[in-house]
């Protein structure tokens, strides 16, 4: 494909969302600097890349290490001035309880691990007075659910934040969009014991992404079934919705127990 973006980081690259998006982006004289925790799986991401002709550049550095993403970001940025960010990485809890050190570690992940990706760039790009910020939201993230406590909050964290950056970073001609997809195959979709309506692979999901980012849509939440069910639901008074919540988070909790059960 060919794309307006040259330089283009992304976190979460091992796989997924982020393998899938570096894979649509990757061409020739297009840069991709990635991340990934599995070193293995970052390197067939990076040999996907090579081979539709894209350089490549990668790091398993961890998205929580503030000192360490710092630098990595700012020795990529002085050789390949960074005109696209994707903080993708992201974790879930899985289980069937949640106490308060599995939601401060999501939290770390997926909130810090934004913030630690995006803010480095902030300064440079205001500076150049150019450039694009992509955060990965989900529609999980419009509103808290107790069957994934963590998740979502992280998740309207890093909606919210974008949404707040937005306007600000307009007026130095940096773009910001918020990505909220739905249910994605991924290693972590596929240990969920529910019904997940709308099920998309990484590649479609990614096709979506790259060519809404390119239109430079402020906000990319799909499939519009459920996005628009998510935005009804989040504008639902409490009395009405806790119960539900309640119920399905239950019902939840059952079927990852007899999961976990010796067959």
């Amino acid at each position: 494909m060919t794309t307006k973006f040259r330089n283009i980081l992304i976190t979460g690259a091992s796989g997924g969302i982020g393998a899938a998006l570096a894979a649509k982006f990757a061409a020739p004289k297009v840069t991709l600097l990635l991340t990934g925790r599995d070193k293995k799986r970052l390197q067939n991401t990076a040999d996907l890349c090579y081979a539709r002709q894209a350089e490549v550049h990668t790091a398993t550095a961890d998205v929580t290490d503030k000192a360490t993403m710092e630098a990595l970001i700012a020795e990529w940025d002085k050789n390949f001035p960074v005109d696209l960010i994707i903080a993708n990485a992201g974790i879930s809890k899985k289980g069937t309880e949640e106490d308060r050190e599995s939601v401060e570690n999501v939290l770390n992940v997926n909130l810090n691990g934004v913030i630690n990706t995006v803010y480095p760039l902030i300064p440079v790009m205001k500076q150049r007075r150019t450039g694009h910020i992509a955060v990965m939201s989900s529609l999980a993230g419009f509103r808290g659910m107790p069957t994934a406590v963590s998740y979502s909050t992280s998740k309207n964290a890093v909606r919210a934040l974008g949404d707040a950056l937005r306007p600000e970073l307009k007026e130095h001609g940096i773009n910001v969009t918020v990505i909220c997809p739905g249910f994605i195959r991924t290693p972590l979709t596929d240990e969920n014991p529910f019904p997940m309506p709308f099920l998309m692979e990484p590649e479609r999901a990614a096709t979506r992404i790259v060519r809404d980012l390119e239109r430079g849509k402020r906000r990319i939440a799909f499939p519009w079934q459920m996005a628009l069910c998510s935005r009804i639901f989040s504008c639902l008074p409490p009395v009405l919705t806790d119960s539900l919540l309640y119920r399905m988070a239950k019902r939840k909790r059952r079927r990852l127990s007899r999961k976990a059960e010796p067959q």
